[in-house]
């Protein structure tokens, strides 16, 4: 069974800092692109960051670009994003999504494996 586990999310003042996590079983996903998406109330689910199968390509939504910065580990089959200077509208449940391909885009259609979400939410 393929299963995408986000971790780190939390509870943090406007200006802090968290890096959630995202860990894969069930498959190999070192050869195919990931990327992170998020959701907040009310809203629909929105790009943040995406990289490609061997980590030497990423591109960020401009509301994040330069805090966030996504990373991934294959040896440990595992994808990262952290998150600096945040702001009270990055409070959201982020996802980590997979392709079956190695290149990213920024649409979430384009992904076909989803974790579960981790809340993140920022105090102001």
């Amino acid at each position: 069974q393929v299963q995408l586990v986000e971790s780190g999310g939390g509870l943090v003042q406007a200006g802090g800092s968290l890096r959630l996590s995202c860990a894969t079983s069930g498959r190999t996903f070192r050869t195919n692109a990931m990327g992170w998406f998020r959701q907040a109330p009310g809203k629909e689910r929105e790009f943040v960051a995406a990289i490609n199968w061997n980590g030497d390509s990423t591109s960020y939504a401009d509301s994040v670009k330069g805090r966030f910065t996504i990373s991934r580990d294959n040896a440990k089959n595992a994808m990262y994003l952290q998150m600096n200077s945040l702001k009270p509208e990055d409070t959201a449940v982020y996802y980590c999504a997979a392709r079956t391909l190695s290149r990213y885009t920024n649409n979430m259609r384009d992904y076909n494996y989803w974790g579960q979400g981790t809340q993140v939410t920022v105090s102001s």
